[in-house]
């Protein structure tokens, strides 16, 4: 054996053999429970993977191959999510079609997956843009459309100009397209949508039921944003006029404060209420406001301002005359595009009121006495300058005033959400067609299930046609067909679907992605859905994973599947920084580290090893070349313990007797080791192979059996197999010559007792003298042993009142504190 570990001759040799043998088939033995371990359907692009993707990919081989050891049926599958705008992009960019720079990509993908030993059962791969996959998201959209939650309509929405199509909602962040960053803008064309707010209150109740991150749910929280309140109408009171001007308010306790109404920009009031003094003043103020983005409108730092429209309103409980002001702060798209001003309680109202010189009235303090503050109020309390609500809590008076507005016919109880419907149409090539056909008498008529999938054509003319139509549009050929009812002329929906259609179902797939019948296979769905482990970034909290959980809960419904959520768990890897710049890896900013040259240089084993020891898995940590080499020492140190000499023949045994210590120590690592695993927390579980490799290392002129060494060494070997594969199988079979893969043997079991950390009394002395005696593990670290010493209540009263000048450990069991 070398004395140094050649990585690359052993790891071709194991790659070829682990194919062989098919180590990562999905289990199918009915005496074994099931774990299904998934990762986020990827998007392949043309800068492949860097090491920053492994952070995600090799904790979920590491859990898959740790639960196959422990005895499970272990699903681990991987496939593509690509369609898209990336793909097309580049494809218009570099005059390739999609279809070939797609395969281009998944190919370098699935090649570097295989490179770092990511353990997939490679035979359930599924790719979103084939098919007899997409024929499936077809089927859903039916589905979605039989239950009322797919419908049409004409609308203004975010357009990106430089990607030529629709937005989501979502899909806008700070104003920019979330996929190329340009400034979106608006654009009115007719779009088809799925009705994700039917489903709001239901996705918001059963976040409490799944073992997610928090902010996660947060994130999910705040997006759909449930309001409870009241809808108050005040009538306009201009001659002629019958409008109402209807707001929706969470505060209804704060009624009696109204001093102005404020109208959206683009309020169809806004025209109407407008006198002719005003309406030059409001046009320009109007027009403005229609180049702004909902972004910058709504910018926290941005001065509030307005136009008054001459305009008034009846408050509909004093009957006073209220001010209507036109400001572009108050979206359309929120609420009901009216707001009513309360600015003795609204801190953006009270702003507003003090530019504009409009009355500010107190109705709400702590204690129901007027605080005469210049601040506003804008907690709850007790009602006051409310005439018979006076003297009313704000919940009691809320309540009773909802009540009286209901009676009198100018209010009611409302529940609103911030979250709209999914805007799925896109104006691109690259996509799954929408089984829709427009027929002139029939209107918009489905694409029966018999006639699905509804094939992407072919065409060299996928560039968008920048008058928001699609591509498709120009394939006359496709666009053209007959009407499923009446047999007539008609054309084909040309809009494609928005990629996230595509995950929203996959894991379904996966189970058994040869199924023929129906999207999914129903008795292997029983089997492993819903997902155990789900693993990816918080990037999709308010995208893929809400559309995901939303689609889960149509199918529930539809009496589908027998669970209404799509993963159990879910675990969000940390960012991974370039150690050049402390930026996230971006192949535009040329800081781009790929497991290609990380693995050509160090190895498959010190790649993943060297992931997990950064830091723990959900942190943001940095990449540093230097680190690596740490990793690779202790892997070279491990290989030369394994191959040296210090395993003396059984025959010729250095000692007669057990080494209980030594036996105490392999139980102790092998709990460690399965609780970090476990809890996956595999940075400290590297961690942890490092302190029980130098012990092993310390040991070795011990008097200790040769069947202890032999044994503690077998168990290290099969702990560390999860992380470093390929190492661990070149001990296990060529140099402890056994005849089975390591990734095959059963997880080592510990017993309690022996795994206990061994116990003694600590005396603790103050100035010398007794004053407390604890319990601690006789291995406690030094400076966890002073912080306890000094904090034990006893003790505490020796110390109070002086300054503590030392302290003094004297191993293994006194401290004595001198103050």
């Amino acid at each position: 054996m070398t004395k140094k570990y050649d990585f690359k001759t052993i790891e071709h040799k194991w790659r070829a053999y682990w194919n062989e043998i098919g180590l990562y088939r999905t289990g199918d033995d009915p005496n074994k429970p099931d774990i299904y371990i998934l990762d986020y359907f990827p998007y392949p692009s043309g800068a492949g993977l860097s090491v920053g993707h492994t952070r995600n990919y090799v904790p979920s081989c590491v859990s898959s191959r740790f639960h196959r050891m422990k005895g499970y049926n272990v699903l681990h599958p991987m496939g593509w999510d690509a369609f898209g705008l990336p793909a097309e992009n580049y494809a218009i960019a570099h005059d390739i079609h999609p279809r070939e720079s797609t395969k281009l990509f998944t190919d370098t993908y699935r090649r570097q997956m295989k490179l770092v030993a990511c353990s997939y059962d490679w035979s359930r791969e599924i790719n979103s843009t084939f098919p007899d996959y997409y024929r499936w998201t077809q089927w859903f959209f039916l589905l979605l459309h039989r239950r009322g939650l797919a419908y049409r309509a004409q609308s203004v929405q975010w357009w990106c100009p430089q990607c030529q199509t629709i937005l989501a909602n979502e899909q806008v962040e700070a104003g920019r397209c979330w996929r190329c960053h340009s400034l979106v803008e608006r654009k009115a064309l007719a779009q088809w949508h799925f009705k994700i707010t039917e489903y709001a209150d239901q996705l918001l109740a059963d976040l409490e039921t799944i073992d997610w991150p928090d902010s996660i749910k947060t994130m999910q929280r705040n997006w759909i944003g449930r309001s409870e309140g009241a809808e108050v109408i005040f009538q306009t009171c201009e001659v002629s006029q019958t409008s109402q001007v209807s707001v929706f308010t969470t505060r209804p306790d704060t009624l009696f404060g109204v001093t102005f109404l404020v109208l959206a920009p683009e309020h169809p009031l806004v025209a109407e209420v407008t006198t002719p003094e005003q309406a030059k003043a409001v046009n320009a103020y109007v027009a403005v406001a229609e180049r702004m983005t909902e972004i910058d409108r709504l910018a926290a730092d941005k001065v509030k301002s307005g136009v008054f429209t001459g305009g008034t309103a009846v408050h509909p409980l004093t009957g006073q005359f209220i001010p209507i002001w036109v400001a572009d702060y108050v979206m359309m798209s929120y609420g009901t595009g009216a707001v009513m001003g309360v600015p003795g309680h609204d801190e953006r109202d009270f702003a507003f009121a003090q530019k504009y010189g409009l009355p500010i009235i107190e109705v709400i303090s702590p204690d129901g006495k007027s605080q005469d503050s210049d601040a506003c109020f804008t907690d709850y309390g007790v009602m006051i300058n409310s005439e018979p609500y006076s003297g009313m809590t704000s919940a009691g008076g809320s309540a009773q005033i909802i009540a009286d507005l209901e009676a009198q016919g100018t209010g009611q109880r409302q529940v609103t959400y911030k979250m709209r419907d999914w805007l799925i149409s896109r104006q691109r090539y690259w996509g799954t067609p929408i089984p829709i056909i427009h027929c002139p008498d029939c209107g918009a008529v489905p694409v029966p299930e018999e006639s699905l999938p509804v094939l992407l054509p072919e065409t060299d003319e996928f560039a968008p046609t920048g008058d928001g139509r699609s591509p498709l549009a120009r394939v006359e050929n496709w666009v053209n067909t007959t009407c499923p009812q009446c047999d007539g002329p008609a054309q084909r929906e040309t809009d494609t679907m928005d990629g996230f259609a595509c995950s929203s179902w996959y894991f379904l797939r996966f189970p058994n992605p040869y199924y023929e019948d129906g999207p999914f296979d129903p008795e292997a769905v029983k089997q492993w859905l819903p997902v155990d482990i789900y693993v990816g970034g918080a990037e999709h909290a308010v995208m893929h994973l809400l559309y995901a959980r939303f689609w889960t809960k149509v199918m529930f419904d539809a009496g589908l599947i027998d669970f209404n959520e799509p993963f159990s768990q879910l675990l969000n890897q940390g960012m991974l920084l370039s150690a050049v710049d402390g930026q996230k890896m971006s192949k535009s900013k040329g800081n781009v580290v790929t497991p290609d040259e990380v693995v050509s240089g160090h190895g498959t084993d010190a790649l993943r090893a060297y992931v997990l020891f950064l830091g723990p898995f959900a942190a943001e940590v940095t990449w540093d070349e230097a680190g690596i080499k740490g990793v690779t020492r202790f892997l070279d140190r491990y290989w030369r313990l394994a191959t040296g000499d210090w395993l003396p023949s059984p025959a010729h045994p250095r000692t007669r007797s057990p080494h209980h210590a030594f036996e105490r120590a392999r139980h102790k690592f092998i709990k460690r080791i399965t609780r970090e695993m476990e809890g996956f927390r595999f940075n400290t579980a590297v961690a942890g192979y490092m302190e029980y490799l130098n012990y092993l290392i310390e040991m070795q002129d011990q008097p200790i059996l040769a069947a202890q060494r032999r044994q503690a060494i077998e168990t290290f070997t099969v702990l560390l197999a999860p992380i470093c594969p390929f190492i661990t199988e070149e001990v296990w079979q060529v140099v402890l010559d056994h005849a089975d893969s390591v990734h095959r043997q059963t997880w080592p079991g510990f017993e309690e007792a022996l795994a206990q950390d061994e116990m003694v009394t600590i005396i603790i002395q103050v100035n010398g003298k007794v004053r407390d005696r604890m319990e601690m593990a006789a291995d406690v670290a030094e400076e966890l042993l002073r912080e306890t010493a000094v904090a034990r209540p006893k003790v505490r009263r020796f110390i109070n009142g002086k300054s503590i000048r030392k302290i003094i450990v004297v191993p293994p069991a006194l401290v004595n504190i001198v103050v």
